[in-house]
């Protein structure tokens, strides 16, 4: 989602170890994932087990809502990444509120990264994550949504079996076929899409 971090939308953990947690508020005007396709991404992930134990990258981390939801689902780690210091700010106070509430069992390793998404791909080439989120903007363009799985697979950032959740408008061409991803699943929610990649020509580390 967008990270200009103007205030409306209240929005929370929705199950999970931390759930109810609220997290920042969504700015007005701006798209939020709802609850729904939240739960029917989660859904997915967990099915293929794809959550427990897992490095999560968060793209476009907004309030923090996908990387805080699979935490709390049992992810090990979440690197979130947004340009915006205001939502930087606010994941770095949830994930705090976060760590205070655990019962010591609850580890939370949350790391957040004020950058634009393509200079820290560029510059992350020793990270490497089991599911990756890419949330952007609507208008968000095709080509820059190939030049993140690009990257991932350049970086080999993933390992042969991560998985990469990327949400977009319903209305928008999708990134071009390419040998280093391959399009696993969709699923279409009113206006929203979600597509999932696998990284094909990335190297298991």
């Amino acid at each position: 989602m967008t990270s200009r971090m103007a205030t409306v939308v209240a929005m929370h953990v929705i199950a999970g170890r931390f759930k109810g947690t609220p997290l920042a508020s969504a700015p007005s005007g701006t798209r939020p994932t709802t609850d729904r396709t939240k739960e029917a991404v989660f859904s997915r992930l967990e099915a293929w087990n794809m959550l427990e134990g897992s490095r999560v990258l968060d793209l476009f981390a907004g309030t923090g809502a996908l990387g805080f939801e699979a935490l709390s689902r049992g992810a090990a780690s979440l690197v979130a990444v947004d340009s915006s210091s205001a939502a930087t700010t606010a994941i770095q106070r949830v994930a705090d509120r976060m760590r205070i509430r655990g019962d010591g069992s609850a580890h939370v390793d949350v790391r957040t990264v004020k950058m634009s998404v393509y200079r820290y791909l560029r510059s992350a080439a020793s990270e490497c994550f089991d599911v990756v989120f890419a949330d952007p903007p609507y208008d968000h363009p095709t080509e820059g949504c190939e030049e993140i799985l690009g990257v991932l697979s350049d970086q080999r950032m993933l390992p042969p079996e991560g998985i990469v959740v990327m949400e977009r408008s319903a209305r928008s061409r999708d990134p071009r076929e390419d040998p280093r991803w391959s399009l696993v699943d969709r699923r279409t929610y009113g206006e929203t899409e979600v597509l999932y990649y696998e990284i094909t020509s990335s190297l298991e580390r």
